[in-house]
């Protein structure tokens, strides 16, 4: 039996080796939410949005997604422990296992794609175990026409099965649960989590090898927006720098919240939609969200407030990590269709709880490749347990959990953008400490952070003077509008200078060290750009 609001008709799921008994075909978001509700799977909150819970898994399993080392990958991937090896003929069989457990069930079927830039358009068909997961799907991918759907073939297909479990000792898992990238056969294949965000990451990790390995484009994990005069800005950082909140701006239009491609002439979305992290998540703070979650969105692993179907925000029981999917026309200031020009403005975002790096400092090229590698922020006291001081972190290229390819690839990438486009401007935008680090100095104010962003992008910065600190060597302007020039030189907001000077050359000596494992394939005029300690400091 076939149920479609569209369908390729030249298309049978048999021949993916799937013999189902119902096969639903690209059904709306009302018809997958009043599926939900059929089977128990889900319900409403009090603002019309599905919610429902994942299961076991709440987040991705890194240590459980593996790659098909075959003759496309075995001398391109970054082999390791976050690439890690899977045979093709273990592949083949548990893919044959999953079918035949796929077999005379009811399924959902999805066309999608990714990539907002028509030029490196993906096309996507999913196949799901559940209806929400399929609705998940509708909201993150892009959505073809009918037009397109009924003649579109697909390049890559995700087939997942939340309640097929591996055996480990048979199948070549770790455990369970499973998310397989196969670039031969173009599949990715998921098992034993209904986690959502597998089949979201999936993809990105295939574009974050397609794009800059047979296209010579960017792929990155940032935000980015839209002026009115159509200039570009990216957001990189990672969690708590305040990627989501910076990126937020009512005066331009949202090009997409998490995933992009920088290409020769656009910088374009990877996705059709948003995952958005919604612990405490309130009207005040994200009025864009909130106002997000509503008829046609997914919440996952929520609880409400006590005898009623509001959703309480500020609940963590199930996990930290709740989430909201919706496509991104539910954001009032997003663009359509969601990509844009040249970058002008470049912002890497830290949340140094040391207190060292500066509120804003330009970039040069090598600087901009040095720093993308790094990835850095830190932790601070309370945000894990066993977390009692300020804790570096390190993620290259701001998402290292997502790269098939050695970092420096991309970080080449990236300075070949430089290159070709001399207009492009690089900051290092601190959101963390000033005046010492955390418990003694004070969290830099978002209303500055605000001011020197936009002061950036409207061009204020370009003619100012500038010195160099004295250790990581990043460009730091004397004056910036509307924020007290005192805390531009972090040096001079801190009480004890020489106190500052020995952190400083603390944090350098983290970032040497991280940097170490990626030396040898990275070229000099990247490691030319490492943070030089200061000598008797």
């Amino acid at each position: 039996m076939q149920e479609f609001g569209t369908k390729n008709q030249s298309f049978n799921l048999s021949e993916l080796g799937l013999n189902v008994a119902v096969a639903h075909w690209n059904l709306s978001p009302e018809a997958l939410v009043s599926k939900t509700l059929e089977l128990g799977q889900g319900e409403l909150n009090d603002t019309g949005a599905l919610c429902v819970s994942t299961g076991k898994f709440t987040g991705r399993s890194p240590k459980d997604k593996f790659t098909v080392k075959d003759a496309i990958t075995q001398d391109s991937v970054d082999w390791g422990d976050v690439n890690i090896p899977f045979s093709p003929e273990a592949f083949d069989k548990l893919y044959d296992k999953v079918a035949a457990y796929m077999g005379g069930k009811e399924v959902w079927v999805r066309d999608a794609y990714a990539c907002a830039d028509p030029a490196y358009r993906l096309n996507i068909r999913v196949v799901n175990e559940t209806p929400w997961a399929n609705l998940f799907c509708n909201d993150l991918f892009l959505r073809p026409t009918a037009d397109e759907i009924a003649t579109q073939n697909h390049d890559w297909l995700i087939l997942q099965a939340p309640g097929f479990q591996a055996d480990p000792a048979v199948d070549g898992t770790r455990q369970g649960n499973f998310t397989i990238v196969n670039f031969t056969r173009k599949v990715i294949l998921i098992g034993g989590s209904g986690y959502t965000g597998e089949m979201k990451k999936g993809i990105f990790g295939v574009l974050n090898f397609v794009l800059p390995h047979d296209h010579k484009v960017l792929s990155m994990h940032c935000s980015a927006n839209e002026g009115k005069d159509g200039d570009v800005a990216l957001f990189f950082g990672l969690s708590g720098t305040g990627k989501t909140t910076l990126s937020a701006d009512a005066s331009r239009s949202l090009i997409g919240d998490d995933e992009h491609g920088w290409a020769d002439n656009s910088v374009f979305n990877f996705e059709g939609g948003c995952y958005a992290k919604c612990i405490d998540l309130s009207a005040e703070k994200e009025p864009e969200i909130f106002g997000a979650i509503k008829p046609g969105a997914l919440l996952e692993n929520i609880k409400f407030v006590a005898g009623t179907k509001t959703v309480d925000y500020a609940d963590g029981s199930i996990t930290e990590n709740t989430r909201a999917a919706y496509p991104i026309d539910f954001i009032p200031n997003a663009k359509e269709p969601s990509y844009g020009g040249q970058p002008k403005n470049v912002f890497f975002l830290t949340c140094d709880a040391f207190g060292i790096l500066p509120p804003i400092s330009k970039l040069t090229k090598a600087q901009a490749m040095y720093h993308f590698i790094s990835g850095y922020t830190a932790k601070v006291a309370g945000t894990e347990v066993g977390v009692t001081e300020p804790q570096t972190t390190f993620s290259a290229c701001f998402g290292r959990v997502f790269l098939p390819l050695h970092p420096a690839k991309y970080a080449e990438l990236l300075g070949k953008k430089l290159d070709d486009d001399k207009n492009v401007n690089v900051w290092l935008i601190n959101t963390g400490w000033s005046g010492g680090a955390y418990g003694t100095g004070s969290r830099m104010k978002l209303s500055y952070t605000r001011s020197m962003i936009n002061a950036a992008m409207r061009g204020d910065l370009n003619n100012v003077e500038y010195t160099a600190h004295p250790v990581f060597g990043v460009l730091m302007p004397t004056t910036v509008p509307n924020v007290p020039s005192e805390i531009l030189v972090p040096r001079n907001t801190w009480a004890d200078k020489e106190a500052y000077d020995k952190k400083a050359n603390e944090l350098a000596g983290l970032f040497v060290k991280n940097f170490e494992k990626y030396a040898e394939k990275s070229s000099e005029e990247i490691r030319s750009a490492a943070p030089k300690v200061m000598i008797g400091a």
